[in-house]
C-alpha cells in the first residue's frame, strides 16, 4: 500500500457487502409496500450522491474561470461523470419501485422529469468535455456546468412545489412517505 492509496478501496470491498447483507437480511420488510421498499436503499442514496456530484462541478466550473487550472476542470469532469452515472442509477432504480406501487414505469413527473432533463444536461456536458477539450472548449464546459446546476435545486425540490406523486422526503414538518 503506497501511502494508504489502497485504503478507500479496500474499506469499500470490506462495506459493500455488510451494507447489502443488512438491506437484504437484516432491515425489515416494510408493511405497505413490502419487499420492493429495499429499492430505496439504493435508490435514494445515487439520488443524492448525484445532485452532490453536481454542485462539485458547479463549484469546480467557477473557480475553473477564475484560476483556469487544469485540474480544476479535470475535478469538475470527474465529479460530472460520477453524478452522470449515480443519477443513471437513480433513473434506473425508481422504475423498479414505481411499477409495483404506482402500477406504471414511468410517469412525467415534476421530480421524475426534472431529473431525466438534468441527466440529459450533464451527458451533454461530458460530450461537450469528450475529444481532448481545448481551452476554449474547457471554458465554455464551465460555463455550461454553471448553467446546468440550475436544474439541481428543481430536481430536489420539484416534489414540494409541484403536484406530485412521487413522495416527499422526511422533513421537520413531519411528512413523508
Amino acid at each position: 500500500m503506497k501511502n494508504g492509496k489502497n485504503i478507500p478501496f479496500w474499506m469499500l470491498v470490506m462495506l459493500v457487502p455488510v451494507s447489502l447483507y443488512v438491506i437484504f437480511f437484516y432491515a425489515p420488510v416494510e408493511r405497505t409496500m413490502g419487499i420492493v421498499q429495499k429499492v430505496f436503499y439504493f435508490h435514494v442514496a445515487a439520488a443524492w450522491i448525484g445532485l452532490l456530484a453536481f454542485c462539485v462541478v458547479f463549484g469546480a466550473s467557477i473557480l475553473y474561470l477564475w484560476r483556469r487550472h487544469d485540474h480544476i476542470n479535470h475535478l469538475a469532469l470527474a465529479s460530472a461523470e460520477i453524478g452522470t452515472v449515480f443519477v443513471t442509477g437513480t433513473l434506473l432504480t425508481g422504475p423498479l419501485w414505481a411499477y409495483p406501487i404506482w402500477n406504471t414505469w414511468w410517469t412525467w413527473d415534476p421530480r421524475l422529469t426534472t431529473t431525466l432533463v438534468l441527466w440529459f444536461m450533464y451527458v451533454a456536458y461530458l460530450a461537450l468535455q469528450s475529444g481532448g477539450a481545448t481551452e476554449a472548449k474547457r471554458r465554455l464546459a464551465a460555463v455550461y456546468g454553471i448553467i446546468a446546476f440550475v436544474n439541481v435545486p428543481l430536481v430536489f425540490f420539484s416534489a414540494r412545489w409541484w403536484r406530485s406523486i412521487h413522495p416527499i422526503v422526511v422533513s421537520s414538518e413531519g411528512t413523508g412517505l
